[in-house]
């Protein structure tokens, strides 16, 4: 028969034993879980993204379009950054403040009309590539004589460190192009506050408002034409044209 103590020896070499075998349990799991590769996500990008029409991925839409850019450094020289976007409404109010900001201390008007330039594509409209480019050098030709601040108003703001700045402080009346076959350009209407600063001559500035009622043709759709040499691409919004002239519905 066997004694108290025994028994006792019996049970506690039990519960040794137990806890041996679960430990060992507990490392086997352990040691699988540290062994285990953590996945890598593929790097993605928007142009692979939107290569596959069919693909079942939401593609990425505009980089970034609470900031991305066409030019980073347009802000420090004083102009308007030209937006990365398809929206036609963020567009156009960068496109209509761009025509009327800058800083004569920062930059030639020459050098402000270039910038300008690069914001501009071809009119779809026309069928011929010759007629088309013929088209935006009419257009570029119009913002220069007609629709920015002519050169003597610019040499008489210079002479004073002048700056302006140009705000759109309305919404904007958007109306679709009627003889646009893609739908995709629109004619874009809304008041722009400029605010000009002048030098005082003793060290101070001073300042006032003008206000406009301006328009602007843009195109937002596949047969844009990006910048060469940025993260623009075809389908972004760019500037058709300058209109001397607000353009109501």
């Amino acid at each position: 028969m066997m004694s108290q103590s025994s028994g006792r020896r019996g049970v506690a070499w039990a519960i040794i034993g137990g806890i041996v075998l679960l430990a060992g349990i507990v490392a086997i799991i352990v040691s699988a879980v540290i062994a285990r590769p953590t996945p890598t996500p593929s790097p993605t990008t928007r142009a692979t993204a939107s290569a596959d029409p069919t693909s079942s991925a939401d593609p990425d839409p505009d980089p970034d379009p609470d900031g991305a850019v066409v030019d980073p450094t347009a802000a420090d020289r004083g102009w308007t950054p030209e937006p990365i976007t398809t929206d036609a409404d963020t567009y156009i109010r960068a496109a209509l403040a761009a025509a009327s900001t800058f800083d004569t201390a920062k930059s030639t008007r020459e050098e402000w009309l270039d910038y300008l330039d690069t914001w501009f594509t071809p009119d779809t409209r026309f069928t011929d590539e010759a007629d088309q480019r013929a088209a935006m050098t009419d257009s570029q030709t119009e913002l220069r004589q007609g629709v920015v601040l002519p050169q003597d108003e610019w040499d008489s703001l210079a002479g004073e460190d002048g700056r302006v700045v140009a705000v759109v402080t309305s919404d904007v009346t958007d109306v679709p192009v009627t003889d646009d076959g893609s739908g995709d350009m629109s004619i874009g209407t809304a008041d722009v506050t400029l605010s000009f600063t002048r030098s005082d001559g003793s060290g101070g500035e001073t300042s006032y408002d003008d206000h406009v009622r301006v328009s602007v043709q843009v195109l937002c759709g596949a047969a844009s034409v990006p910048t060469p040499d940025t993260d623009q691409r075809s389908g972004d919004c760019k500037v058709v044209r300058y209109f001397t002239e607000p353009l109501e519905p």
